[in-house]
């Protein structure tokens, strides 16, 4: 199960590198949500994939028990980068109001009409 997991985290890390290497605001944004998806299955396989009991540690005569750091992290991951993706939306949202296109390559050289 942890070859397939590495597996799929590397498709994810490749389209998210592609995705972020384009021109278009869309596009980076997109990236870097499915780059963020991908740290977090990584961490999740990371910590280990099995199948074991809630993490009850007064149990006498305890099985294997699921870590619960890695799941901690990964949902405080999640929480950031949903933050850091709809502050990525609202500054695209801006720019395109702006310079009436979403190519990064119009924010260069762009001079404020107020000056």
């Amino acid at each position: 199960m942890e070859l397939l997991m590495s597996i799929l985290i590397g498709l994810m890390f490749m389209a998210a590198t592609y995705l972020i290497l384009s021109k278009s605001l869309l596009r980076i944004i997109l990236g870097t949500a499915v780059l963020s998806h991908g740290v977090n299955l990584l961490i999740l396989t990371m910590g280990g994939l099995k199948k074991g009991k809630a993490p009850l540690l007064d149990t006498p005569g305890l099985p294997a028990y699921n870590d619960p750091l890695p799941q901690a992290l990964i949902l405080t991951a999640i929480v950031i980068s949903f933050g850091v993706t709809a502050f990525f939306l609202v500054l695209a949202y801006r720019a395109y109001q702006e310079l009436d296109s979403e190519s990064v390559s119009k924010t260069r050289g762009h001079e404020s009409d107020d000056e």
